[in-house]
């Protein structure tokens, strides 16, 4: 009797293929690490911004993020949004919704800059080569208020509304836990990352001792002793 020779089936030998490489893959899918971020404000007062706070973790693990091109942009006399979070290198765009004028402009030490007034349907860029956080204005309205964090780490989030965090796919290894809100500055936490299951983070940001104080105008001047047009 003639005998059968049985080829193996291909997706056989696909699947011989694709699993050495599966295993490394897996590895590198890294940690997922929640916490909670509390911000104490004066007088007890309920809190309703702590979804402001921006957080990062920092450390030679820490992949790095990549510079892109993003917009913060004018409208309704408002920066939308109004916190940006980007890589060093990065460049910002302020387009202009608005049917008026704007002026945006930066007197932050890590990144200054001052667009000049430009209307409606333009508009005009900032490039940020260095780290740090800036606070960006507008210098025709004085309630415009924005704040672009200028990061080397990827591994940054925002908590939700009831402080709440995650950060997803953190490798293992030592890190700083940097938590900062415009009204209460920056904390930081030693983080050590083993990869098995960690307890949450637990972070406290005091805004009790803030006292608002209107910034002056890219000249250095109050809004309020000039003529408006706009």
């Amino acid at each position: 009797m003639r005998k059968i020779r049985r080829r193996p089936l291909g997706w056989l030998r696909l699947l011989g293929l694709l699993l050495p490489l599966a295993t490394p893959l897996a590895g590198q899918a890294g940690s997922t690490i929640t916490g909670q971020v509390t911000l104490l404000e004066k007088n007890d007062r309920p809190v309703g911004d702590v979804a402001q706070t921006v957080l990062w973790l920092a450390g030679t693990e820490a992949p790095p993020e990549e510079a892109s091109r993003v917009d913060m942009a004018t409208e309704g006399k408002q920066f939308v949004p109004r916190i940006l979070v980007v890589a060093a290198g990065s460049t910002v765009a302020f387009p202009n919704h608005d049917p008026f004028n704007h002026n945006v402009f930066s007197l932050s030490p890590a990144g200054p800059f001052d667009l000049g007034l430009y209307g409606r349907g333009e508009a005009k860029t900032a490039s940020f080569p260095r780290t740090g956080v800036i606070r960006v204005y507008c210098n025709v309205h004085a309630q415009m208020r924005g704040l672009i964090l200028v990061l080397e780490s990827s591994l940054h989030t925002q908590p939700g509304g009831d402080g709440g965090f995650q950060f997803e796919g953190v490798p293992p290894g030592d890190y700083v836990l940097h938590a900062w809100h415009e009204r209460a500055g920056e904390v930081t936490q030693p983080v050590k990352v083993t990869g098995r299951s960690q307890p949450p983070l637990a972070l406290t940001l005091d805004a009790r001792g803030y006292r608002f104080v209107q910034h002056k105008d890219k000249n250095g001047q109050s809004y309020y002793d000039r003529s408006r047009r706009y």
